[in-house]
């Protein structure tokens, strides 16, 4: 027998479900930069048998799919493995089920499955979601029981390391109980945004940041998740900084991070930290014009927090950019280098860095010389009393 005849043979013996698993932990690894020898033959096989669309990412089948519809709209593609806040990796949701189906409510589970299967053959779509919002109750309860104490939270943890190596893929149950505890208040406040924003400019700001401070009453746990859903209608995921800077008084990093949606600094550097993982996938491909767009809006994004808080290199905030840009900085470097000095590289052109125009400066002064106006009058109300 030779190796691939063995290969087949032994992904027989898996479940369906283990298969699954198996297929989303070979593309988390992938991914992170991590080269399994045999890993491309394996993924090719299982995704023949999961992704007869041609797709490369993990999609859930009918009953897990229905069970984490509630998450949707905050999953995102890849396997990043920073923090991540109120966004969930779709590569974990395969190990998180066969966890809630093996070890948290095996039972529950497979009951909920049968249920689901026979509603979604008679084509009954209000009995299939009443299902499925039966399942999510039952689970988040469960839930709030597992993780009430230290020692239940670790044997979960080490249930779930089981399934997956992922370092955030616990950090996503978490989530997903606040999402599940949240209840449909996030899909509300989904609907009461605009269907994209244009342009983020201080009158939106301020509504959206009114919508904000409601829901943050009711469910201050979920904040996250609906900063999320705010991000999806930007244009770019930086202008999120916005809701910080716009409600501090200065622009200082100090001032920045006392407001109530500081947080929204550390969402855009997860999305710089996503950049760079699509950076050097691109780059491993040899996809030089989507490596290009990549660097131009990483670069903007600098560009724009360095430009937004002052003393922003002197805080954490700083010192993990900076740790993104250098990482950044190597990736090009080492493509760059590949060619000859007198040959030019279009990742080395100094147009990916359009603020280093002498209209990206300009704009910069300008910048400035608003910010002493406007820092010059918040110094003077405090220094009189009225704020």
């Amino acid at each position: 027998m030779n190796e691939i005849d063995q290969l087949s043979e032994f992904l027989q013996k898996l479940t369906p479900l283990s298969r699954s698993c198996l297929l989303s932990e070979l593309e988390r690894l992938e991914l992170c930069g991590i080269d399994m020898p045999g890993s491309a033959e394996i993924q090719a096989k299982l995704r023949a048998e999961f992704r007869k669309d041609g797709s490369t990412q993990a999609r859930a089948t009918n009953p897990s799919r229905y069970f984490f519809a509630p998450l949707e709209l905050l999953l995102i593609d890849g396997a990043p493995e920073h923090a991540n806040a109120g966004r969930i990796s779709r590569n974990t949701l395969t190990p998180i089920w066969e966890w809630i189906c093996r070890d948290l409510l095996p039972t529950m589970a497979r009951d909920y499955i049968k249920a689901i299967n026979d509603q979604v053959t008679a084509n009954n779509q209000k009995e299939v979601l009443k299902i499925a919002t039966t399942f999510q109750v039952k689970v988040l309860k469960v839930l709030e029981n597992t993780l009430a104490s230290a020692e239940s939270t670790e044997l979960a943890r080490s249930k779930l390391a089981q399934y997956t190596a992922s370092r955030t893929a616990f950090d996503d149950v978490k989530k997903m109980q606040q999402v599940l505890r949240a209840g449909d208040a996030l899909s509300k406040f989904n609907e009461k945004l605009p269907a994209t924003i244009a342009k983020f400019d201080d009158g939106q700001v301020a509504q959206i940041t009114a919508r904000l401070d409601a829901f943050r009453k009711a469910h201050p746990e979920a904040v996250p998740f609906a900063l999320t859903l705010v991000a999806r209608r930007l244009k770019t995921s930086w202008q999120l900084v916005r809701l910080a800077t716009k409600a501090a008084p200065s622009k200082s990093a100090a001032d920045v991070a006392a407001t109530p949606y500081a947080g929204v600094v550390h969402m855009v550097l997860d999305r710089l930290d996503d950049k760079r993982l699509a950076l050097r996938i691109a780059l491993r491909n040899n996809r030089v014009l989507v490596a290009r767009d990549l660097l131009a809006d990483i670069y903007d994004t600098e560009y724009a927090l360095k430009v937004r808080i002052d003393g922003i290199e002197h805080c954490e905030w700083g010192v993990r950019l900076q740790q993104l840009m250098d990482a950044i900085a190597a990736l090009v470097s080492a493509e760059v280098s590949r060619f000859p000095d007198n040959v030019g590289h279009i990742l080395g052109s100094r147009r990916l860095r359009s603020h280093d125009s002498l209209s990206g400066k300009l704009s910069y002064l300008a910048w400035k010389g608003r910010d002493v106006v406007q820092d010059g009058a918040a110094a003077f109300r405090k220094l009189i009393g009225t704020t």
